[in-house]
């Protein structure tokens, strides 16, 4: 008995390494992701094309609009004269240039990735007519808000309007959230089931229990997580997901530790159960951060 408490703290404090081997991965994203805006511009012609984000504020984050001051310019990667087009751009509702802008044309993409404006208007210049084209006021709806513009019916010869003339839709890919989630709750339960058979639980009322228990508690974890992601990003997501893992664990040990005694034909030893919990939830855990980490495309 005395062998085998031995071999489970020791295992426990092994489990405990390997994990902390992790948080530099961890700490890799503890840098502080902020919000983002990323628009695409669908049928966007061929003409050179500069885009920016006008902001109800004149300073948002480290960008703010020019004041006058030669001192203040802040052009960037911009051409002076790109610079001065939009600095001296007059918006009907007040909305600000905060001298941040990018070429469009090439990548048929607008990313502003570090404290974007929020309300905003997208404003899109042509150097080669010397005209504008404007949005009306747009909102982020959740922490990386997606959008994309249909140009199809945009002409650069004649958009020199302070008309909206742009229509920004809301284009966050749910359809990809949803099967991310999926990928993500299929794969725990798989990997647990497996450390399961790993531990000797290979009864068929054993197996049974264990996997409607990681279905409903990683169902539920795996819906929490996308909502927090939604609304709050990716570092949220992270410190939510080692609080709410922790939670399944305790759940899932005492589950076990009950259940999993009273169902099984052969006496099983409660520290069994708990190395059992602790260890599928630490390899789900693990596995977990590094789809979120490495394979952003599934998270």
């Amino acid at each position: 008995m005395k062998q085998r408490l031995g071999c489970s703290i020791g295992t426990f404090f092994l489990c405990v390494f390997i994990t902390s081997l992790f948080f530099p991965i961890i700490a890799k994203a503890d840098v502080g992701p902020k919000p983002c805006v990323f628009i695409t511009f669908e049928n966007m012609g061929e003409e050179t094309c500069y885009g920016t984000l006008l902001s109800e504020s004149s300073s948002k984050g480290p960008a703010s609009a020019w004041d006058g001051d030669a001192a203040h310019v802040d052009i960037g990667n911009l051409d002076r004269d790109i610079w001065e087009a939009f600095a001296y751009y007059q918006d009907v509702d007040g909305y600000y240039f905060l001298q941040e802008a990018w070429l469009c044309s090439e990548s048929k993409r607008l990313s502003w990735t570090y404290y974007p404006p929020d309300p905003f208007k997208i404003l899109l210049y042509y150097p080669e007519t010397d005209t504008f084209a404007v949005s009306g006021i747009c909102e982020r709806y959740a922490f990386d808000s997606y959008f994309s513009v249909d140009m199809s019916g945009v002409d650069p010869d004649a958009a020199g309007t302070q008309e909206p003339v742009l229509i920004a839709k809301k284009s966050y890919d749910y359809t990809g959230e949803v099967v991310s989630l999926i990928i993500r709750t299929v794969l725990t339960i798989v990997l647990e089931m497996g450390i399961a058979l790993l531990f000797g639980f290979r009864q068929k009322r054993q197996l049974t229990l264990i996997a409607w228990v990681n279905i409903v508690t990683q169902v539920i974890l795996n819906v929490r997580l996308n909502i927090v992601n939604y609304n709050r990003g990716f570092l949220a997501f992270l410190v939510f997901y080692f609080c709410d893992e922790a939670i399944v664990f305790l759940i899932e040990a005492v589950l076990y530790g009950i259940l999993l005694r009273r169902i099984s034909e052969k006496p099983v030893p409660v520290w069994k159960t708990f190395l059992y919990a602790l260890a599928a939830n630490v390899a789900s855990f693990l596995c977990g951060i590094r789809l979120a980490v490495y394979i952003p495309s599934i998270f």
